[in-house]
């Protein structure tokens, strides 16, 4: 079974200097609140993992994190996720995991508070077990998040209006989530046909917590499509062998598995426009993780992916560096001399340098709609290299 998942005690209000203060920076926000799971997790499953008697995930030993913390965080990646680049673009901290709020009862002020736990999915792990698919990582669903989210923000405002105002003034991240759904389900063996059943739940659970969050008070939500799964590592690998035709000729992509993932993308579209529609006074924002991604899969030299798109800078060997039984950090492993030249990391997860092109397609770019930058514009922030790192979120 996965780490199982809890929440902390009511932290003291006179404990927290949060995010009531001035608005940061550009003057957009005063913090981000983010659910999802790898994608985002900044290190929540690290403090769960911590707390329990399970084996420590292989993210918790170099060489993740070892290109700007230079140590592993609980980021899935060597390096900085999306989040903490939309942080250091608005001039807020990092922010820290959810679970290490429970333990400090402190957050700065303008941080706010990250959600997202490594390997959660939006549907409850029961729906997933009775379909014979245990999620090794966590039982953290969306669904469980947004009961600790509840759970938290009243220890953070004194009365309903103080909560609305926290979030009115907050960027919500919902997600990316949605990916593991699908993931934990192909590895465990499923036909990716089996999974199409699953998709209208997938977005009817996030566009439920979508509503959710608005009637608490958000009025600014970020929600991200799914990557390109045809384009991953670790599922090139599972079909490897598949006929030619399934290919991508010019990506090298599997073509179905890319179909599968804009039609989620296109379902979560229609339910975001249906959103809008009951509340357009709350900006809804459709962050296309696909198309920027697709990007440097089609043309990766000219991100500087040198190395290509497709094969995994950390792992166990095989056509693209994945194997299943030889995760990165395994001492088998191998690991790639300048992953700044890689967009694959592990075969699942991205570099920080792909995850920094993605943010910048998005936040700084053409990638959202509506536009993110003609909301709150980012662009005069500047994004620290990883010569200049500060361990800000453990």
């Amino acid at each position: 079974m996965g780490i199982s998942s809890y929440f902390f005690p009511m932290i003291p209000f006179l404990m927290l200097i949060l995010i009531t203060g001035t608005l940061h920076a550009n003057g957009c926000y005063t913090s981000i609140i983010s659910f999802g799971d790898s994608l985002a997790d900044t290190g929540n499953l690290k403090q769960l993992n911590s707390k329990s008697n399970s084996q420590p995930p292989h993210f918790l030993f170099p060489p993740y994190g070892e290109t700007f913390f230079h140590k592993p965080t609980g980021r899935c990646s060597n390096g900085r996720l999306i989040i903490d680049f939309i942080a250091e673009s608005l001039g807020i901290p990092l922010i820290p995991p959810s679970q290490d709020v429970r333990e400090n009862s402190l957050i700065e002020k303008g941080q706010g508070v990250n959600f997202a736990v490594a390997g959660a999915t939006a549907l409850d792990s029961s729906f997933h077990e009775a379909q014979g698919v245990v999620n090794q990582y966590t039982n953290a669903s969306l669904g469980v998040q947004m009961e600790w989210f509840k759970y938290w923000l009243p220890s953070v405002c004194s009365t309903p209006s103080d909560c609305k105002n926290i979030l009115r003034t907050s960027l919500i991240l919902m997600g990316e989530i949605g990916g593991n759904d699908y993931n934990h389900a192909v590895i465990a063996g499923k036909p990716i046909n089996e999974l199409k059943s699953y998709v209208p739940l997938v977005i009817n659970t996030i566009i439920s917590s979508i509503n959710e969050l608005i009637e608490l008070g958000a009025e600014t939500l970020v929600v991200p499509g799914n990557l390109p799964i045809g384009c991953s590592a670790a599922y090139l690998t599972i079909y490897y062998g598949s006929d030619k035709a399934d290919y991508d000729n010019k990506t090298g992509c599997l073509t179905a598995l890319n179909k599968f993932a804009e039609w989620h993308n296109e379902l979560l579209q229609t339910a975001l426009t249906q959103i809008r529609e009951v509340h357009p006074n709350v900006n809804i924002i459709y962050a296309d993780y696909y198309n920027a991604a697709m990007q440097f899969f089609r043309s990766p030299e000219k991100y500087g992916f040198t190395n290509g798109a497709l094969k995994a800078c950390c792992g166990g060997g095989g056509p693209y560096n994945y194997n299943e039984l030889v995760e990165c950090a395994d001492p088998s492993s191998t690991t790639c001399a300048q992953p700044e030249t890689y967009a694959n990391w592990d075969g699942l997860h991205l570099t920080e340098a792909a995850y920094h092109v993605i943010f910048k397609s998005l936040f700084q770019g053409t990638y959202t709609t509506p536009q993110f930058n003609s909301l709150c514009p980012t662009s005069n922030v500047k994004v620290r290299d990883a010569s200049s790192s500060l361990v800000q979120s453990s």
